[in-house]
């Protein structure tokens, strides 16, 4: 423990400055974090820019080994920023949580590092010669969400340190420290000024967004809040990397065993207690198992247990705030007034704090009812039925929101061809959620535009050129 104590006293600010920041699971005031201006960003971004060329100028092989260099520093330290994500964000230690969190971290650091992006001759027929390469942009803002602070920072920082460009980080306002923490053992390594967190509200977070010495924006985090950093970015024409709001359907065939895909259903629904972008956030399981799925799923939510993250014999925690604590719980009172049947859970777990909603399954729900059609973004799932199959592929792409999908299914042949017709950036085949740093990742429709990860990810941080003689 004094590990953790000595990492976060390194970020936070010091008695009696700066914003509490509280524990999601017992409300106590876990750090205090500075609160930084747009002056501050105005200097963090001047300071990315001058330090930028030299950066480019070590070339891939040099920034490779810092990138692995950062990661061996992230996983000696793990245990201590696993303790400040858990404490800071509410998600336990154990599971597919903080620890798992961390681990990924440094897992997508060295992946960034691996992955091969070369010049490519497009043009060579005697008469023209045409060769395509990458730039670095120059300086990247990456915005962050509070769910997965840590992990989509990396995914956000790794390619655009690799590609040469300065990253300038702004986290969430809910989870500021963890971020900090973290850039604070990756820049070990690093030369000063290469990657810069900032802390602010935002106002901060716009400002970053409109930047005129800012080449980038990658942001994951609502739609909203999305079109609202296009039009930020609009006048400096900066790139954008949008992971927007997602509104994920799992479609469940008939002749699938619902014993067989049960656990993993649960975990494409609830990791991180359903706080997850490209969650599973409505199932449509047909009529012929629609009860034994059900069953099924009761029996996985009942042995998994939930409550404060630092007990290691937990894998649910909290909401991580009061905000999205009070969407999920007005979802489920609708849902419940429109006849919803109540499987598990159903109102708040006040016995563990005020911010646990246990893991709730609702059933009997149809398209149109608020829990189906709005994003819930925690442990509350509809589960719809349906007949027909063509009526389900039509359920699942009817709303503007296009992240993720899945398929379940005995038969693989069906299920992939159920999966093309799926409007959704991913669709996953008998589970849901799962990444790969090699296998791009990204929305369509509402949920955004640009991919992420592998050789997709390094070119959406660069420039493109063409030298053609």
């Amino acid at each position: 423990m004094s590990e953790y104590v000595d990492l976060l006293a390194r970020v936070a600010a010091p008695t009696g400055e700066g914003r509490e920041v509280t524990d999601p699971a017992t409300g106590e005031t876990f750090g205090l974090v500075r609160e930084q201006t747009v002056e501050d960003l105005d200097a963090a971004v001047a300071a990315a820019k001058a330090a930028q060329p030299a950066w480019a100028a070590l070339g891939h092989a040099r920034r490779i080994e810092l990138l692995n260099a950062a990661a061996d520093r992230i996983d000696a330290e793990g245990e201590a920023l696993a303790q400040v994500l858990s404490r800071e964000q509410g998600k336990p230690l154990n599971g597919p949580n903080a620890r798992f969190e961390v681990g990924a971290c440094s897992a997508w650091l060295r992946a960034a590092g691996a992955t091969v992006l070369e010049s490519e001759v497009v043009v060579d027929d005697g008469a023209t010669k045409a060769e395509l390469s990458y730039k670095p942009l120059g300086v990247v803002g990456a915005i962050g969400p509070w769910n997965w602070p840590l992990m989509i920072g990396i995914w956000q920082i790794a390619p655009s340190l690799r590609m040469g460009n300065t990253v300038v980080v702004k986290p969430s306002s809910f989870t500021p420290l963890s971020v900090l923490a973290m850039v604070s053992i990756i820049n070990e390594v690093l030369p000063p000024d290469v990657l810069v967190a900032i802390s602010g509200n935002r106002e901060v977070g716009a400002r970053l967004a409109a930047h005129p010495d800012i080449a980038k924006v990658m942001f994951t985090g609502s739609t909203a809040a999305g079109r609202e950093i296009i039009k930020s970015s609009a006048n400096n024409l900066a790139r954008l990397t949008l992971e927007l709001g997602g509104n994920d359907a799992g479609i469940v065939l008939p002749g699938t065993d619902p014993a067989e895909i049960a656990e993993n259903l649960f975990w494409g629904a609830f990791i991180n207690t359903g706080q997850t972008c490209a969650a599973l956030k409505r199932l449509y399981v047909h009529d012929s198992i629609y009860e034994e799925v059900i069953e099924a799923l009761k029996d996985v939510v009942a042995r998994m247990p939930m409550g404060n993250g630092l007990d290691e014999s937990n894998v649910l925690g909290p909401v991580q705030n009061k905000k999205q604590f009070d969407i999920v719980s007005s979802l489920v009172e609708d849902a419940k007034s429109r006849g919803g049947r109540v499987i598990t859970g159903g109102a708040a777990a006040v016995e563990l704090g005020d911010l646990f909603y246990p893991v709730t399954i609702i059933a009997d729900l149809h398209d149109g009812d608020a829990l189906v059609d709005e994003e819930q973004f925690g442990p509350a799932l509809p589960i719809i039925r349906y007949l027909d199959v063509e009526d389900a592929i039509a359920s699942a792409n009817r709303l503007d929101t296009g992240l993720g999908a899945s398929v379940w299914s005995s038969d693989p042949a069906q299920a992939r061809e159920v999966a093309a017709r799926l409007e959704a950036g991913t669709v996953w085949i008998n589970q849901h959620g799962t990444l790969h740093p090699m296998a791009p990742f990204g929305g369509v429709k509402a949920s955004g535009y640009g991919l992420e990860f592998g050789v997709e990810g390094l070119k959406s941080v660069a420039a493109p050129q063409i030298i053609n003689g």
